[in-house]
C-alpha cells in the first residue's frame, strides 16, 4: 500500500524505478506530488524515485500541527527509515526546497544531495515585503482563495494555460487550516529561515552537495556565498515561471540527472 502510518500522521507516497542513488521528490504549498509527474518517468529509468505528499496536502492525512519545514522535513526523515533508505537525493520546490534544506541540516546522514527549485527561502527586499503583505490573507478565513490566486500568479510569460489552470483548481481544494499553518510555519514562527538574514545562517548549516534553481541571478546568487561543498552549483533560468520543472522539464531532467551522476563518491 502507497501509505505510511508515521508517528501522528499518514503519508501517502509512490516508489518506482531502481538503481542509486534514491530520489525523493517533495512538492510545495498547495500542491502534491503530481507536482513531478513530467520527472518520475525519466528519473525512474536511472533511479528509485518517492514522491510523496506532504502532511495536509494531496493523499496525507490532515493534522492539527506539524507544518513547520522542520516537522515536514522530520516526516520525510521518518518515511526514509520506514523504506530503509538513505542516504537519499532530496528534490524540492518552493516550500518543498526549504524542508529538503531542513531534512539536509536536522537530518544529515540520510542526504547525499538537495536540488531545490525556486526555494522559498532567502527573500528579503521586495520579496519579503510582499510575502509580509500577503500573510494576513494567506492566514485568514478566506486563505485558500487567496492561495489559488497567488499560485496562478506565479506563472510565466511561457507557462502552459492548462498548468496554470491545474495550479489554481488544486489550491482550491486544499483544507484551510492546512494552506494556513502550512505559511505561518514557514514565515511567521520565531526560526523561520524563510527570510535573509535567518535564511544565510540556516542553509549554510547543509554540508552536503546543492544544486539550486532560481528564477533570476539577483535572486540567487547569495546562496553561493554558503555552499559548504565544492560541488554545489547555482543554475538561474530568466523568463520561467514558479514551475520551472514542469515548463522547461526536458532540460530539468538533463541537468539534475547528469549532475546527480557526477556526484563525488
Amino acid at each position: 500500500m502507497p501509505f505510511a502510518e508515521l508517528n501522528d500522521v499518514t503519508l501517502f507516497y509512490t516508489d518506482d524505478g531502481t538503481g542509486g542513488p534514491p530520489v525523493l521528490f517533495v512538492h510545495g504549498w498547495a500542491c502534491d506530488s503530481h507536482d513531478w509527474i513530467f520527472q518520475l518517468p525519466t528519473f525512474v529509468q536511472h533511479h528509485r524515485c518517492i514522491a510523496v505528499d506532504n502532511r495536509g496536502h494531496g493523499s496525507s492525512s490532515v493534522t492539527e500541527g506539524g507544518y513547520r519545514p522542520r516537522e515536514l522535513a522530520d516526516d520525510l526523515a521518518a518515511l526514509i527509515r520506514h523504506l530503509g533508505l538513505g542516504p537519499i537525493v532530496a528534490v524540492g520546490h518552493s516550500l518543498g526546497g526549504a524542508i529538503v534544506a531542513a531534512l539536509a541540516v536536522e537530518h544529515p546522514s540520510l542526504v547525499r544531495a538537495v536540488v531545490e527549485v525556486d526555494p522559498a527561502y532567502g527573500y528579503d527586499g521586495p520579496r519579503a515585503a510582499a510575502v509580509h503583505a500577503a500573510l494576513p490573507r494567506h492566514t485568514g478565513p478566506d486563505c485558500v482563495d487567496h492561495a489559488a490566486a497567488t499560485l496562478s500568479s506565479l506563472d510565466g510569460p511561457s507557462t502552459p494555460p492548462a498548468l496554470n489552470t491545474w495550479h489554481r483548481r488544486r489550491a482550491l481544494g486544499m483544507p484551510a487550516h492546512a494552506v494556513a499553518d502550512t505559511q505561518r510555519g514557514l514565515w511567521d514562527v520565531p526560526d523561520q529561515f524563510g527570510f535573509r538574514p535567518a535564511s544565510d545562517s540556516y542553509v549554510a548549516r547543509r554540508r552536503c552537495p546543492v544544486l539550486t534553481f532560481t528564477l533570476s541571478e539577483k535572486w540567487g546568487s547569495w546562496e553561493t556565498a554558503v555552499f559548504s561543498d565544492p560541488y554545489s552549483r547555482l543554475v538561474a533560468w530568466e523568463g520561467c515561471g514558479h514551475w520551472l520543472h514542469q515548463e522547461r522539464a526536458d532540460d530539468f531532467n538533463e541537468l539534475v540527472l547528469s549532475w546527480i551522476a557526477g556526484l563525488p563518491a
